[in-house]
This record gives structure tokens, C-alpha cells and sequence, in this order.
């Protein structure tokens, strides 16, 4: 898909997902403006980028709603439009319930479905000043199935789903492409760096690589699709054990079985290394 003269603001760019659909936004030929905590991680992103488009940097926390409205005007003095929002940054305190500081579990839900939520609003004023555009927010298939330890996580994910459908009715006729991503594990810090504390059933899913994720970000601006899960494998699976959870329950020991042996590789692979 070509983004010539166009302008996506992608958040959680500093890294993992955001850091490589940063990128293949760029070679498409998108100005861009990266959103995330670190303004240093940032700046060394944007350098790499500057020889093939336009890229302007905002540090910002995503659940900072008076910073949200300032990054767009940002955007909009700096290129003159907006015409992509990418909803990926994301927060995770992984854990029962119980165990999981009050302030996490909120924290989770501020940058997880309330900023985006919020940023989609600030958005689509612009993007209709340009006439439509696209906003992809990311999900997780631990938004469509009951995942141990990631009870707050998954509802977020799961409200982002939601909310990402109905907004789609409620505006069909606004020429804005909304579409939601449910990814499984994906190989980056957000969960390699703390694989112990990652459920097993979560690791008996393909693991998808970054790039791979963020080629589907690009794809979900242009195409029809309301909804991708990825791997295809793993999103027929979730859909199962919502539509039967007998099904998932009873399947569940066997994947997490699974899960636990890959999980071992990781860590001895890591070790090794």
C-alpha cells in the first residue's frame, strides 16, 4: 500500500510492534509522528527512518488525555493531516488478580482500551479533514479467549475489540477504515523478557515475529478486513473456545502441556545464547 504525502501517528513506537511498522510505513513513503514514554528510544528510532521520510517525535504517556489532544495538533501543524492512527501502545502487569497492585490493573485499562479509546475521538476530526483515513488498534488474542494470569490484560483487549466494531457502525458511512488486531505471542521484550511470568497456555500458540505483525497493521489500513487474528490457526482456536467454552476448558490442560515445553526451549535457547 502506498502512504505517499499521508501521516500516521503510531504509538508504542519506541520498540517491538510500533518501532517496525514505523519502518514499513516509512518505506511506503508515510510521514510519520512516533509516539512513546521515552523521548531517547525515540529519537534513535527516528534517526534511522529520516533518511527515507519525514518522522517527528512526541514522548508522551498515551493515557495523558491533554498531551493526546497536543500530539494531533502537533501532527497537524507539522504536515497539515492526519490520516493514520495506529492504537498500539500497551501495558501489561501480568498475575492473578488478587495478586496485582490495584494501580496496575488500572494502569492497564488507562493505556490499554481507555487512551485509545480517546485517541480515536481526538482523531477523527482530522481524519475527516483529509477526507478518511484509517485507525488500527492492537488487540490480543487473550481478548478473545480466558487467559490465566492476564485477566485485566484480556478485558482490555477485549473492551478494544468491542469497541472498535461498534465505532466501525457508528461511523460506516465516514470513509475511515477501523479495524482491530488480535495477534498471539509475538517475539519481542514484551513477553521474551519475562517469559516465566507469561502463561504456558500463551506460548503454545505460534509465535509471530514483529515485522510479520506490523505488515499486518499496514495491510488492516487498506483492506476490508474488520478483524485479523493472528496466526489464522490461533484465531479459528479462540474463536472455538468462546463459541464452546466446554470446548476450550477441556482443551486447555493439553495446550498448556504444550506451552510449557515451548516455554523450556525459550528459556534454554536464551540461556545459550
Amino acid at each position: 500500500m502506498i502512504f505517499n504525502d499521508k501521516t500516521a501517528i503510531v504509538t508504542g513506537a519506541s520498540e517491538g510492534v510500533g518501532k517496525a511498522a514505523a519502518g514499513l510505513f516509512a518505506e511506503a513513503g508515510a510521514n510519520l509522528m512516533l509516539v512513546a514514554r521515552t523521548k531517547k528510544k525515540l529519537e534513535a528510532v527516528a534517526e534511522e527512518l529520516r533518511d527515507k521520510t519525514r518522522v517527528e517525535i512526541y514522548a508522551m504517556d498515551v493515557s495523558d488525555e491533554e498531551a493526546a489532544v497536543n500530539l494531533f495538533k502537533k501532527a497537524q501543524f507539522e504536515y497539515g493531516r492526519v490520516d493514520v492512527l495506529v492504537n498500539n501502545a500497551g501495558f501489561h502487569e501480568r498475575g492473578l488478580v488478587e495478586s496485582v497492585a490495584a494501580e496496575d490493573l488500572g494502569r492497564i485499562i488507562d493505556v490499554n482500551l481507555r487512551a485509545p479509546i480517546f485517541l480515536t475521538r481526538i482523531a477523527l476530526p482530522y481524519l475527516r479533514e483529509s477526507g478518511g483515513g484509517a485507525i488500527v488498534n492492537v488487540g490480543s488474542l487473550a481478548g478473545r479467549t480466558p487467559v490465566p494470569g492476564s485477566a485485566a490484560y484480556g478485558a482490555s483487549k477485549a473492551g478494544l475489540r468491542s469497541f472498535t466494531y461498534a465505532i466501525a457502525e457508528e461511523l460506516a458511512d465516514a470513509n475511515i477504515k477501523f479495524a482491530v488486531l488480535s495477534p498471539g505471542p509475538i517475539d519481542t521484550g514484551f513477553i521474551m523478557d519475562d517469559i516465566d511470568g507469561v502463561s504456558d497456555l500463551t506460548f503454545s500458540q505460534p509465535i509471530s515475529t514483529a515485522d510479520e505483525v506490523a505488515q499486518a497493521i499496514l495491510d488492516l489500513c487498506g483492506n476490508r478486513q474488520r478483524e485479523l487474528s493472528m496466526p489464522k490457526s490461533s484465531g479459528i482456536l479462540t474463536t472455538a473456545s468462546y463459541l464452546w467454552p466446554a470446548l476450550g476448558r477441556f482443551a486447555r490442560p493439553f495446550l498448556e502441556r504444550k506451552g510449557a515445553r515451548v516455554k523450556k526451549r525459550l528459556k534454554a535457547e536464551r540461556a545459550g545464547s
